[in-house]
Formats: C-alpha cells, sequence, structure tokens
C-alpha cells in the first residue's frame, strides 16, 4: 500500500498528543456501555483495557505519522500484545462479543477525534486515515478473533479431559478420594449407541453431540466416559432420569439409542451400579426389546437366568447347533419376545405364519427345544442370554 500522503502524516501527528484522554473517555464513558463490561473487575478495566487501548492508539497514530504503510500493517510486537490479552481474556471468561466491542469501540472514538482534529481542506488526509483505520482494525480483529477461538478451544478440551478423567476414576474404582467429588447418590447411565461410529471425526462428533445434550438436561457438566459405542454418564445427586433425557439422546445419537439408569449410593458403589446397567441393556438387546430405556423389572426373569453358574455352558450349548443359521436365531429371539405368538413373531419379521412354522421346527430339530413345552421355552431363553453374555462373565 503506498505511503500515506503529508496531510493525512500531519493530521495523525496533531492527534498523538490526545493518547492518554481518548484511552480514558474508552474506558470511562464508551466502554462502559457495551453489555456486560460493568461487571468485569476494576484491575481488568482501569489497567489492563486501558494499557490496551492505549497502546492501540499509539501504535495507529505514530505509524500513520511516520508517513509509512505502518498503520495498516501493524507491528508485529504490536499484535503479539493484542493476541495475549485475547488469551487472557479467555481464560478468564470475558465473552467474545464483549472483547470485539472495545475494539472496534475504540476505533470509531479515534475516527471522531480524527474528524474533530481535521481541519478545512484536510478532508482527503482524512478519508485516507479512515482506509488506513478499517485496514489496520481488520488486520488486529482477525488477529484477536483467532487467538480468543484457539484458547477457548484448548480450555474446552482440557475441561472434558478432567471429566473424562474424573468419570473413568469412579468407574475403575480409584476416586473415591478424589476431592471436589459429592458423597453420593450418584445416577449411572449406561448408554448404548446401536450404529458403531468408525472415523475419528465421526465419532468426536458424535460424544460431543451426546455431551451437550446431556449438559443441557441436566443442568450441569456432566462425568462422562464416552466412545463411538456408548459408555457411561454419572450424574450427582440424582436418582431418577428426567423425562426428557431419553428424547435428548435419541435426537443427538439416533433412533437405536439404549440406556439405562441405576443408582449408586456412595462413590465406592459406582462400579457395580455401572455393572449392572451395562447387563441390563445387553440383557433387553438379546431378547429383542425395542431400543429406548430399560429397567430392570422389564428385564428381570431374563437378568436371572442370564447370571451365570455351574451349568451356564451346557445350557448355552443347547444353541450351538443354530451358531450359522442367524436367520434360526433371529427367529427364536423374536417368538420368546413375543411370547410364542407365532402370528405376531411373523408380524415382527415380516414373513408368512407358515414360514414362521417351518423356522420353529428347523430350531426344535436342530436343538431337540421343544419351544412349545414353558421349560424348553424358558431354556432356549436362558440360552440366548447365557451365550449373548460369556464374553462378560467374571473371570
Amino acid at each position: 500500500m503506498d505511503s500515506l500522503s503529508p496531510a493525512a502524516r500531519s493530521l495523525a501527528a496533531r492527534c498523538e498528543p490526545r493518547v492518554n484522554e481518548l484511552a480514558r473517555r474508552m474506558i470511562r464513558t464508551v466502554f462502559e456501555q457495551l453489555n456486560g463490561y460493568a461487571e468485569l473487575p476494576a484491575e481488568v478495566k482501569d489497567v489492563e483495557i486501558t494499557a490496551t487501548a492505549r497502546r492501540g492508539l499509539r501504535q495507529f497514530l505514530r505509524g500513520a505519522a511516520s508517513g509509512e504503510a505502518e498503520a495498516q500493517r501493524v507491528p508485529a510486537g504490536d499484535l503479539r500484545h493484542f493476541q495475549e490479552r485475547a488469551l487472557q481474556r479467555a481464560d478468564e471468561g470475558m465473552p467474545l462479543h464483549l472483547l470485539l466491542g472495545t475494539y472496534t469501540s475504540g476505533a470509531h472514538v479515534l475516527w471522531q477525534a480524527l474528524t474533530d482534529e481535521a481541519r478545512p481542506g484536510e478532508e482527503a488526509a482524512l478519508t485516507e486515515l479512515c482506509g488506513a483505520l478499517i485496514t489496520s482494525q481488520g488486520r488486529v480483529i482477525r488477529a484477536v478473533t483467532e487467538s480468543y477461538l484457539d484458547e477457548q478451544a484448548a480450555i474446552a478440551a482440557e475441561r472434558r479431559e478432567q471429566r473424562r478423567s474424573l468419570a473413568r476414576a469412579l468407574l475403575e474404582g480409584a476416586g473415591t478420594g478424589t476431592a471436589d467429588v459429592a458423597a453420593g447418590p450418584f445416577l449411572v447411565v449406561h448408554l448404548r449407541f446401536e450404529a458403531r461410529q468408525s472415523g475419528g471425526v465421526a465419532i468426536r462428533r458424535l460424544v460431543r453431540r451426546v455431551q451437550t445434550a446431556l449438559d443441557r438436561v441436566f443442568g450441569t457438566e456432566v462425568p462422562a466416559l464416552l466412545d463411538g459405542g456408548g459408555g457411561h454418564v454419572l450424574v450427582p445427586g440424582r436418582t431418577e432420569l428426567p423425562d426428557a433425557v431419553t428424547g435428548a439422546l435419541r435426537e443427538a445419537a439416533g433412533p437405536g439409542l439404549r440406556l439405562a439408569a441405576t443408582v449408586a449410593s456412595d462413590v465406592g458403589g459406582i462400579p457395580e451400579a455401572a455393572r449392572v446397567g451395562t447387563e441390563i441393556v445387553r440383557v433387553a438387546t438379546a431378547c429383542g426389546h425395542a431400543p429406548g430405556a430399560h429397567r430392570l423389572d422389564d428385564v428381570l426373569l431374563e437378568y436371572h437366568l442370564s447370571r451365570p453358574s455351574a451349568g451356564s455352558d451346557r445350557i448355552a450349548a443347547l444353541l450351538a447347533p443354530l451358531a450359522d443359521r442367524p436367520e434360526l436365531t433371529a427367529t427364536l429371539r423374536t417368538h420368546l419376545e413375543q411370547r410364542r405368538d407365532r402370528r405376531a413373531t411373523a408380524r415382527v419379521l415380516g414373513l408368512h405364519p407358515n414360514s414362521v412354522d417351518y423356522r420353529l421346527a428347523r430350531i426344535t430339530g436342530l436343538t431337540g427345544l421343544d419351544l412349545g413345552a414353558p421349560r424348553d421355552a424358558a431354556l432356549a431363553l436362558a440360552a440366548l442370554l447365557l451365550g449373548s453374555g460369556q464374553a462378560n462373565w467374571p473371570g
């Protein structure tokens, strides 16, 4: 950009002695009109913001008075200073709109001062300085905004990791001595997402959506340990799920969301509550229950039947002949879920009732289980549940 004209240089030089006066005017009158400025600490307003305003005014006017394009370029040292102040404001929690408001209002005060100082015949010089001020202001605001947003992103990432670390420690039973943790009770929520996300970006977006929904529904930053397949959420001081939780989480994670909530009376009970919630969801899934919120009472018998015992391996082996026939396993699961109603089973699977009869006969022929007999139906249900959960058994 070309150097400023002698007239523009002269106008800027005449304004430079007013830097302190202009900075005081900004702080005591103009900035006070910005929403939220009055609530800032006095030290921030009277010292740091005042010094930054004074530096910005002086940098522009001196650069313009020198006759070079310095006013538009903004020296690297000054730019770093503005960026460092932006980092401080982000760390202190000052809203971005308020921070940028001080810069735009300050530029307006400077423009008014130049206009007041201009003499007849200096209209072109004033226009030159206006262009230089706009260019300089744009560069400063871009740098300040970028630094502010980078710092806020870093702060948010650190806060998320702190919450994840806290949730991990509590779920592993290592958080009993953790400071700032409520004594109890805790609502422990297990989540399972139907379609596991692949790819780091997709997983991060899913987790952020779910975390945002949780924080909004519970009205606080909720510790959670989540990944692309689900995870656990810990809510201090709660014993029941708000009505809005399932809908909010389904919107964030998709219609295939499953969840179960249990209660830990204290920190030490969190790992067991998390295990029970995980099992409730597993059993509900194995039984063919529709996605949504599951309670222990909904799967009470199935939960009991799915507990491992000395005979678990032999019961699970009853369905081994179906290992290569997933359509028969799905039919068996649906038939038991539909209380052995062949027509209801046909409707759910989209089959003709005769096709269901054929598949049930094949199941009986391969396994020797007569699903019409209550005892054999119970064995088939237990075999389904034990077979789906063997990888999760203790030991």
